[in-house]
């Protein structure tokens, strides 16, 4: 049984396009990345899959369930963290954590307590007067303290500091390590790539691309950086190509012994090639999209 499965779903406010076709697969166990831009139907994805939203068409299920019938059975076995998070207003941190928990049915303190100790959030202020970090550290509590089998996360890091950015990814390796199953919708590319196994690409609603984060970032391109001077009459496959000076960037797919030819005719003083880093794939893989319109 596979963690979240959909089969052709869509989703249409009416003509405009949420999602559209997507078929996503992440097996249990999976600490996986949902990567795309604001805008590329990452939220309305997760969404759809909690029942939040209906389905225009196709299906989806999660943890063997189906979206549209056991809706409440998933939310109760899914830790949910939003991209945007709201609050009733006059409660304090430990009250917002205790009404999460009896929601489930569950006496969570003790993990609450531990998950506040390591975000470091004060369990005694009232969540109105909390900064956006700490009412996302808020959420992240509430998602996690009643230990669920599948962790969604939509843009989970924005508005906290680099030191709880990290505290935040050793707790989600933990429980991955554990059995939990990650499942992570982010624009931070970095992020992706430090600590996903898979991942997938969407783009207008649409997959473009899914796999291994190792497989994703083997596009068989190569980053060639050199001081000096090269003739690149009759190289292709080259772009993002800059130049400063006599010094010279740019993303090679071609041939490579057409490459090495040039560089043995050319004055090359000092040559790096490397692999692309996620960021540059991911560029590519959008480029290539716009080019096949």
């Amino acid at each position: 049984m596979n963690a979240i499965q959909t089969n052709d779903l869509s989703k249409f406010y009416g003509s405009a396009r949420g999602i559209e076709h997507l078929e996503l697969t992440v097996e249990q166990g999976d600490f996986f990345g949902f990567i795309g831009p604001n805008g590329a139907g990452k939220s309305t994805t997760i969404r759809t899959l909690l029942g939040l939203i209906s389905p225009t068409s196709g299906s989806a299920q999660v943890l063997g369930l189906d979206i549209r019938k056991d809706k409440t059975e998933i939310l109760a076995r899914v830790g949910y963290l939003p991209s945007e998070i709201t609050f009733y207003p006059g409660m304090k941190v430990k009250d917002v954590l205790r009404l999460s928990a009896q929601l489930r049915g569950k006496n969570c303190k003790k993990e609450a307590d531990a998950l506040c100790h390591r975000l470091q959030l004060e369990q005694n202020r009232r969540v109105e007067d909390l900064s956006l970090g700490n009412r996302k550290k808020v959420g992240i509590v509430c998602a996690l303290q009643h230990s669920p089998e599948l962790l969604i996360l939509d843009e989970a890091t924005s508005g906290l500091d680099p030191l709880m950015q990290r505290e935040f990814f050793e707790i989600l390796q933990e429980r991955n390590r554990a059995g939990a199953t990650v499942f992570l919708s982010s624009h931070v590319l970095s992020e992706i790539q430090r600590n996903c196994t898979r991942a997938a690409i969407i783009r207008g609603g649409k997959i473009v691309t899914s796999g291994a984060v190792s497989t994703l970032a083997d596009s068989g391109a190569r980053r060639i950086q050199l001081r000096g001077r090269l003739d690149l009459t009759g190289l292709t496959g080259i772009r993002d190509l800059t130049q400063t000076g006599d010094s010279l960037s740019f993303l090679y797919s071609g041939d490579l012994q057409v490459l090495l030819k040039a560089l043995s005719q050319g004055q090359v003083q000092d040559l790096t090639i490397a692999e692309p880093d996620l960021e540059e794939i991911f560029m590519h893989y959008y480029e290539q999209e716009d080019e096949e319109k």
